[in-house]
């Protein structure tokens, strides 16, 4: 099948390689003549584990190629994907110029003479759908209309189909995903979307058809529930702190009834990243607009942001608020492992609050560095490896949960470290272990190691 791909950001890039991978012809489009250039050539342009083999593998294949032309990428596309980015406005709402202003070319460039299925890739609030086909029949001058209205003339329909990647483990989430959500009331778009992904569902893993609405809601609902259940385990977290309980034995203890379940029940400093912060205040707006006021949602917001300065407020209370001078190493500024994003990355909150205090912060990201120095600059101190920025510190905080941080060479840590004082916002060493080691450490919602 011949596919098109509006857009080659996070999304974008993953689901044009992936359908590529499973024989189909993919143009992907962009604005940015730079980095299609940087794409045609074979460089890729987002950290995912995984993506660059099979986008290397493509593109030398020609199942792959990339434009800055509109016209040109989806001349001969059976299905046009939109994967636009849907920035978040002052109000929470999602800002929808970018997918309409796309709906607004195609409505121009589209003919009568073939079929076509214009997808809604990106994550977009109710009613997103009915726009975006509002936009291309009054942008074609009536010319086109949809399946949907006129089932015998209808040269093209608009269905939505929400992503549920997972930063890190994007490409095994898009080749075998738990289920794919398809909005549409079109028998027309149902057979091409589900020809389409039929390799990815071999296993019978469900194709959910619904309509366009509950398709569009089902995205938000779904990341606002995780993002809800990271909340509850962090104020758990905050309780054990309070009486003495260990949030790691009720973890496990809620997370062996299968109506709970184990995932996302590990408590830290907060959410972050593209998604749950933006998605979880769209819904909040969307639901202010229908008058309803969505009170969990404003309390897992309120949590959230709290939880990002936990670790910051531990570190005040060890140094009796008397941070002037100090050095403090930081491990991790992503906002999750294995991969370069830092949008509403926690390591970012704890920097501006340190720095402000006059500490002189010393990090070190596998991955996320470059990000970080474009924003902040010379504002911190940006190591070669995890062990350099322990030079001469008073304390390491950890922030993001990567690999290389789970068995470090301690003996090196005490070696480097002014004292031996470990923030660890992940929970990633043993305490009993660490104990032994003579660090003071605090966790999340575990109990404080004094050390010897």
């Amino acid at each position: 099948m011949r596919i098109a791909v509006v857009g080659t950001g996070y999304v974008g890039l993953v689901t044009g390689t992936c359908f590529a991978e499973t024989g189909n012809i993919v143009t992907c489009i962009d604005i940015d003549q730079n980095k299609v250039d940087r794409l045609s050539s074979g460089e890729i342009t987002i950290y995912e584990p995984g993506l660059e083999k099979i986008f290397l593998r493509n593109l030398k294949e020609q199942r792959l190629t990339f434009t800055t032309r509109l016209a040109e990428g989806v001349k001969d596309a059976e299905v046009i994907f939109l994967a636009l980015p849907t920035p978040p406005g002052e109000d929470g709402s999602a800002d929808l110029k970018y997918i309409l202003g796309v709906a607004k070319e195609l409505g121009k460039i589209l003919t009568t003479d073939d079929y076509r299925v214009i997808v809604d890739k990106s994550t977009v609030p109710v009613g997103t759908a009915e726009l975006v086909e509002e936009a291309i029949i009054k942008s074609s001058g009536g010319a086109l209309s949809s399946g949907e209205k006129e089932e015998e003339k209808g040269v093209f329909d608009v269905v939505s189909n929400p992503e549920f990647l997972r930063e890190g483990v994007a490409v095994d989430d898009f080749m075998k995903p738990d289920r794919v959500v398809i909005g549409t009331s079109s028998e027309k778009a149902r057979k091409k979307m589900t020809s389409l992904y039929a390799p990815f569902v071999r296993q019978g893993n469900p194709v959910i058809f619904m309509d366009k609405r509950s398709a569009e809601l089902t995205k938000y609902a779904a990341n606002s529930f995780l993002a809800t259940k990271i909340s509850f385990m962090n104020e758990i977290a905050q309780l054990c702190e309070k009486l003495g309980a260990d949030v790691d034995m009720v973890r496990r203890g809620i997370g062996s009834d299968n109506r709970i379940g184990k995932r996302f029940l590990f408590p830290g400093i907060g959410y972050g990243g593209s998604c749950f912060p933006k998605d979880v205040k769209a819904l909040v707006k969307s639901a202010e607009d229908a008058q309803y006021s969505f009170k969990i949602l404003h309390a897992v917001m309120e949590v959230n942001q709290s939880q990002k300065r936990h670790l910051v407020t531990k570190i005040k209370t060890y140094f009796n608020n008397e941070l002037k001078g100090k050095k403090i190493a930081l491990w991790g500024l992503a906002f999750k492992p294995n991969t370069d994003d830092i949008r509403e990355a926690p390591a970012l909150e704890i920097i501006d609050a340190l720095t402000k205090e006059g500490v002189t912060v010393a990090a070190y990201d596998p991955e996320a560095m470059g990000n970080v120095r474009k924003l902040v600059g010379d504002k911190i101190i940006f190591s070669e490896n995890q062990y350099d920025c322990l030079q001469g510190a008073d304390a390491l905080v950890i922030a993001t949960e990567w690999n290389e941080f789970r068995t470090p060479d301690f003996l090196k840590i005490v070696s480097s470290m002014k004292r031996k004082v470990i923030f660890d916002g992940r929970n990633l060493f043993d305490a009993n272990a660490i104990s032994e080691l003579g660090f003071y450490y605090e966790s999340i919602g575990r109990p404080t190691v004094t050390g010897k």
